[in-house]
C-alpha cells in the first residue's frame, strides 16, 4: 500500500532543463523505485523554486515519495485536505502517476512565476527543510550461496504466520517508520545526498481497497489528522494496484506467480527481471499478505536472475537481519528485503547505492523502511490496542 522515490538552479528553467528533469517520454514505464526517485527530484526542485515566487499564487503539492509511497496533489475539484493518492500498492503505482502529473503542472507554474523574479544565478544555500545527510555504509557483497536455504526458512516462516483476517467493515492497518532520498545541489554546484528524517507512516485500507486513510504528519501535504485514500470509482485491482481481496485470488505456486508477474509487467521498468523483483517488493512492503501467498512470493523472487543473499542489512529502526536483494543495473541501486535472523519474519526494506551514479556516492542509503505493526481494526484512524489513538510523534 504504500506504494512510490533531486535540487537545482534558482533562475528560470529552459526547455532543455525541463527535458532533463522529466522522465523520457518514450519510456514512461520505469521501475517503481526509479519513478519514486524521479518524482522526488521533481518535487524537491519545484519546492525550492517556488520559495522565490510571489506569495502563494501557484498550486501546491506534496514533496514525498516512498518504495512505497509517494503523496501527490489532490485531484482537481477535490478539497486538498480530503484527498490523496492511493498508498504504494504499486502503482501502476497510482501515487507515482498522480505525483508526476502534479509535478508537471507545478513545473510550468514555477517557471512562469520565476519569469518575473530577480533571476539571480545563485544556488540554494541550505538543504530541504527536515532533511538530514544521507547515511553512507559499506556495501556488503551479496551472493547466491545460502540463498536457497534462507528462502526456504523465510517462506516457511511466512506460511506458518498467524495473520489477522479482516471481517466485514474492518480495515487492514500497517504502521511503518520510513525515510527516502532527497537530493540537493549546493552553492558549489555539487550534488549532496540528503534523506527525510525517519518518521512514522500509518495506512488503513479496506479489504476491497475502495476505502482508506493515510497519516504521515511529517509530510507537508498530509494534515495532522491524515488524508483520505478512498477510491470512489472502485477500479479493478491488478498487481500494480492490489487489494487484500485481490491478493487472495492469486496463485501461491511460485512458478505460476512468477509467470503472472512477468506477463503483467512486461515492458515496464528497467528490464523484466528488475520489474518483477520490484513488483514483489511492493506487494510485501505495506500490505497484509495472506501467509501462503507470501511464502510463494519469496520462492518466486529467488528464481529471478540477479537475486542474491546479503548477510547483514539494517532497517529504519536499527534492526539487523539477512536480506534478499537485487541491484538495478540501470542506476546501481540495490533493494534489500530484510528478515529477522531468528524468526525470519519480514522487518523492512533498505535501498543502497552500489556504485557512484547520478551524483550519488556508492554506499549511500537511499531509502529505509521498518514495519512496526500490522493488524485489523474496526475503523480508519483506529489503532491496535496498546498504540492508543493519539497521533504518533514525528
Amino acid at each position: 500500500m504504500i506504494r512510490t522515490p533531486r535540487r537545482r538552479r534558482e533562475e528560470p528553467l529552459d526547455h532543455a532543463e525541463l527535458a532533463r528533469l522529466l522522465p523520457a517520454p518514450g519510456d514512461p514505464e520505469l521501475s517503481s523505485d526509479r519513478l519514486n526517485g524521479l518524482e522526488e527530484h521533481l518535487m524537491t526542485e519545484i519546492r525550492n523554486l517556488a520559495s522565490d515566487t510571489a506569495p502563494d499564487t501557484s498550486p501546491h503539492t506534496a514533496s514525498d515519495t516512498s518504495p512505497g509511497t509517494s503523496t501527490g496533489a489532490p485531484p482537481v475539484g477535490a478539497p486538498a485536505r480530503n484527498r490523496a493518492p492511493r498508498p504504494a500498492r504499486r502503482p501502476g503505482r497510482r501515487p507515482v502517476l498522480v505525483g508526476v502529473a502534479a509535478a508537471l503542472v507545478l513545473a510550468a507554474a514555477g517557471v512562469a512565476g520565476l519569469a518575473g523574479s530577480s533571476g539571480g544565478s545563485g544556488r540554494a544555500v541550505a538543504p530541504p527543510a527536515g532533511a538530514v545527510p544521507a547515511p553512507v555504509v559499506q556495501v556488503v557483497r551479496g551472493s547466491t550461496a545460502g540463498l536457497a536455504g534462507a528462502v526456504a526458512d523465510i517462506s516457511g516462516a511466512a506460511a506458518r504466520a498467524e495473520l489477522p483476517e479482516p471481517g466485514p467493515g474492518q480495515f487492514l492497518y500497517v504502521r511503518s517508520e520510513v525515510s527516502w532520498l532527497v537530493s540537493w545541489e549546493g552553492a558549489d554546484g555539487k550534488n549532496r545526498s540528503y534523506v527525510d528524517e525517519i518518521h512514522p507512516r500509518e495506512v488503513w485500507m479496506s479489504p476491497d481497497g475502495d476505502k482508506g486513510w493515510l497519516m504521515e504528519p511529517y509530510k507537508e501535504a498530509v494534515d495532522r489528522d491524515g488524508v483520505t485514500l478512498d477510491d470512489p470509482e472502485g477500479g479493478g485491482r491488478t498487481l500494480n494496484s492490489p487489494s487484500y481481496e485481490y491478493l487472495r485470488t492469486l496463485p501461491t505456486d511460485p512458478g505460476l506467480l512468477l509467470k503472472k508477474i512477468y506477463d503483467e509487467t512486461g515492458g515496464m521498468g528497467n528490464g523484466p527481471d528488475q520489474q518483477a523483483f520490484s513488483t514483489i517488493g511492493d506487494l510485501l512492503r505495506e500490505q497484509v499478505v495472506p501467509p501462503k501467498l507470501a511464502a510463494g512470493l519469496y520462492r518466486a523472487a529467488a528464481r529471478i536472475p540477479g537475486v542474491v543473499l546479503v548477510d547483514d542489512s539494517v532497517d529504519a529502526v536499527g534492526r539487523h537481519g539477512v536480506a534478499i536483494a537485487r541491484t538495478d543495473e540501470a542506476d546501481g541501486a540495490r533493494t534489500e528485503w530484510i528478515f529477522d535472523r531468528e524468526t525470519y519474519t519480514y522487518l523492512g526494506e533498505r535501498t543502497v547505492q552500489t556504485r557512484d551514479a547520478e551524483g550519488i556516492e556508492a554506499g549511500t542509503v537511499r531509502g529505509r523502511t521498518a514495519v512496526t505493526d500490522r493488524a485489523v481494526v474496526d475503523a480508519v484512524k483506529q489503532r491496535p490496542a496498546g498504540l492508543g489513538d493519539a497521533p504518533p510523534s514525528a
